[in-house]
């Protein structure tokens, strides 16, 4: 008979060690998984059973650790962390792949007239707004990001006319990141102002600081833009080449599919390890902090020399 399943595994974290590059990997590469979309809510509904079961203290007849894990994975697939309740498929951090790979294969097949650039520059942020669950209050954040990817394009659009058709296609990816650097620090203006909380090595809170909000917003601009950046600079150099062949010119149709299916690949691979490029549970010296704060932690203990804090995605 098997032994039951001890009820000491902290499935609040992460399977893998979160220190290293290759742990924090394999967490999105099963995080962002676009397999989970298919799942049934027959099986979505069973992984959360398993999972609420097991909070409380309860183990299934027969569960193993690896079962357990994969419950964990699906329930965080589909429920929200705090609510509990089941996302809709485009919030859903497994749908970042396919839903990106479309809009950012027709941006950069449809990038060469105004109205197109209009459309999916718009379509790309109206994704991100959708996706990341703003608030009517963060309004001017999409605003302001959607027209700063909008004027980015137009300008570089106009730039290139004279330039080589290559560089044309790298116009939607400027667009981008410059949607990014707008879009995440004003969609996070209120921690820029108050501070984000920070915690010692045990999870004590130590207080507030708009220094760790500035680097945490930091990393996660340059983990956004490194997810952009090889699904929209390796496809155009490929259909830059493509185009030139007969192949395409005899069925122009293909070309869409085709970029988006090039943006796919890069994107499977991309956002998983640019998730992974900082850790979630990001860290900062406490000589880096705001004076007051340096002088309110040493106060309460003077041996911390390291805080803690959740950088966002």
């Amino acid at each position: 008979m098997s032994e039951e399943l001890p009820l000491h595994i902290n499935i609040k974290e992460p399977r893998w060690d979160q220190s290293t590059f290759m742990g924090r990997a394999k967490h999105f590469f099963t995080v962002t998984d676009p397999r989970n979309l298919l799942l049934s809510s027959k099986t979505l509904e069973e992984a959360r059973r398993v999972i609420e079961d097991y909070r409380k203290g309860k183990v299934s007849p027969g569960l193993t650790e690896d079962q357990l894990w994969q419950a964990k994975y699906i329930y965080d697939s589909a429920f929200h962390p705090d609510t509990g309740e089941k996302m809709i498929l485009i919030g859903r951090m497994s749908a970042q792949v396919p839903m990106n790979m479309t809009i950012t294969g027709c941006m950069l097949t449809f990038y060469r007239t105004t109205p197109a650039v209009l459309f999916w520059q718009w379509k790309c942020l109206r994704l991100a707004k959708v996706a990341s669950f703003l608030s009517s209050q963060l309004g001017t954040a999409y605003v302001s990001a959607t027209t700063g990817a909008v004027v980015t394009a137009l300008g570089l659009k106009s730039f290139t006319k004279h330039l080589p058709p290559i560089i044309g296609r790298y116009v939607p990816f400027a667009a981008v990141a410059a949607a990014n650097c707008i879009n995440i620090p004003l969609m996070r203006q209120r921690e820029l102002k108050f501070g984000i909380p920070i915690l010692d090595e045990n999870g004590n809170r130590l207080g507030e600081s708009k220094k760790a909000a500035q680097q945490a917003i930091v990393q996660v601009v340059v983990s956004r833009i490194g997810m952009a950046a090889p699904a929209m600079a390796i496809p155009p150099v490929i259909m830059n080449a493509l185009e030139k062949r007969a192949f395409l010119k005899r069925y122009p149709w293909l070309n869409a599919p085709l970029q988006v299916g090039l943006v796919g690949l890069c994107l499977v691979f991309a956002t998983p390890l640019c998730c992974a490029l900082f850790p979630q549970k990001s860290s900062m010296k406490v000589s880096h902090l705001e004076p007051e704060l340096q002088a309110q932690i040493r106060e309460k203990n003077s041996s911390t020399e390291v805080v803690y804090f959740n950088k966002g995605l």
